[in-house]
C-alpha cells in the first residue's frame, strides 16, 4: 500500500470521511465526547506521529512522511462499520496502571507487506488475501505492538505515566473483550506515506471510558511536563547576562545644504543640549535624562523611565 502508484491529490490522505472531535451529539442526544475540543490529545497525537517515523522507517526501508489526522469521536460499532472489507488486525494495548485499554488497528494487507519486508522480500502482499492471520503474521503484530508501545508511553508522559502492553491480535473486532459496540471511542489516525505515493493509515482507538481518569489533563489547554526549578533558575540567570546597546541623542541641529557644502575641517557646528535627552535601549525607549559628569566621565542621570520590554525584541 505504501508502494502504490503515486498520487497528486491531497484528497487521498483520508480514505474514509470523519466527523470532527467536537461533533454534534448523536444517538438521541447522548454526548459521546465529554472532553471538549480534545486539543491536548490532538497535540499528543502529533508528537506521537513524529516518533512513529522511527518505528516504520526501518520496517519499510525508506524515508517516510508521517502525520496525525484530526481526531474524531464516534460509537465503536460505527467505526467498525466504516472499516474496509477484508482482514484487519486488532491489537489490544493494555494501559497500565489501571484497567483501560487502547486498540492498535492495522489493515491486514499492510501487515502482510511488512511481514514480507521483514523476511527480505520487496513488500508484496498475496494477491488473494487470507481470511485469518498465520502464526508468523500474529508474531509480526506482536512485534509492531511492542515497538509502538514505547513512543506511545513517551508521548503520554506529560499527561500521565502509562505503559502500553500489547495483547494477542484478533482478526475479528467482536472478539475483543472489554469494549461494546455502543461504547464511544476517540479515533487517532496516522498517515504513512513514501514520497508522493498514496498513504496507508494506522489507527489507535481509545475508548472514552479508558480516558476518563485523565480527563483533567485532556481538557487542559497546555501540554507539557512540570518545569524543572533548577533549569528555570539557570535560564533566568543566563537571561540576566544578555547585553543591550544603550545610546542617547544629545542634539539634532539643523543646517542648510548651502552651509553644509561650505563646511571645512576646523569649522564648529553649535548645538544646544536640551534639559532632558532621550535614552534608548536596543529598539526601545528607556526614558529621558540630564547630561552631566560622573567620576570624571560624561554621563546621563535618568529622570524618567518608560521602558516597554516588548520593544527590546
Amino acid at each position: 500500500m505504501v508502494n502504490d502508484t503515486p498520487t497528486k491529490s491531497d484528497e487521498d490522505r483520508r480514505e474514509r470521511p470523519r466527523n470532527s472531535a467536537s461533533h454534534a451529539a448523536a444517538l438521541g442526544g447522548a454526548n459521546l465526547n465529554p472532553f471538549g475540543d480534545l486539543h491536548t490529545l490532538q497535540h499528543l497525537s502529533a508528537r506521537l506521529a513524529r516518533s512513529l517515523r522511527h518505528v516504520f522507517e526501518p520496517l519499510l526501508r525508506h524515508e517516510l512522511r508521517l502525520w496525525a489526522e484530526p481526531l474524531s469521536v464516534q460509537r465503536f460499532a460505527d467505526y467498525r462499520a466504516e472499516r474496509p472489507e477484508g482482514l484487519t488486525g486488532w491489537v489490544p494495548l493494555a494501559m497500565s496502571p489501571g484497567n483501560g485499554q487502547a486498540l492498535l488497528v492495522i489493515d491486514g494487507k499492510f501487515s502482510l507487506e511488512l511481514l514480507d519486508l521483514f523476511f527480505g522480500g520487496n513488500g508484496a502482499a498475496p494477491h488473494d488475501m487470507p481470511t485469518e492471520f498465520s502464526p508468523a503474521t500474529e508474531a509480526m503484530f506482536q512485534r509492531l505492538g511492542t515497538m509502538i508501545a514505547v513512543p506511545m508511553a513517551s508521548a503520554w508522559e506529560p499527561l500521565a505515566k502509562l505503559a502500553f502492553i500489547p495483547g494477542r491480535v484478533e482478526g475479528n473486532a467482536a472478539m475483543i473483550a472489554g469494549i461494546d459496540g455502543d461504547d464511544p471511542v476517540v479515533l487517532t489516525r496516522f498517515g504513512i506515506a513514501k514520497g508522493s505515493h498514496k498513504p496507508v493509515f494506522v489507527d489507535i482507538v481509545y475508548p472514552v471510558q479508558a480516558l476518563k481518569p485523565y480527563a483533567p489533563s485532556l481538557t487542559g489547554k497546555v501540554l507539557g511536563a512540570a518545569p524543572d526549578p533548577a533549569w528555570q533558575n539557570g535560564l533566568a540567570k543566563a537571561m540576566m547576562t544578555v547585553t543591550f546597546p544603550v545610546r542617547s541623542v544629545l542634539a539634532e541641529p539643523l543646517i542648510s545644504l548651502a552651509k553644509l557644502m561650505e563646511l571645512k575641517e576646523g569649522d564648529v557646528i553649535p548645538i544646544t543640549v536640551a534639559a532632558d535627552v532621550p535614552v534608548m535601549v536596543a529598539k526601545g525607549r528607556l526614558g529621558t535624562g540630564t547630561v552631566g559628569t560622573s567620576n570624571g566621565r560624561a554621563a546621563i542621570r535618568l529622570n524618567t523611565l518608560t521602558l516597554n520590554a516588548e520593544e527590546l525584541a
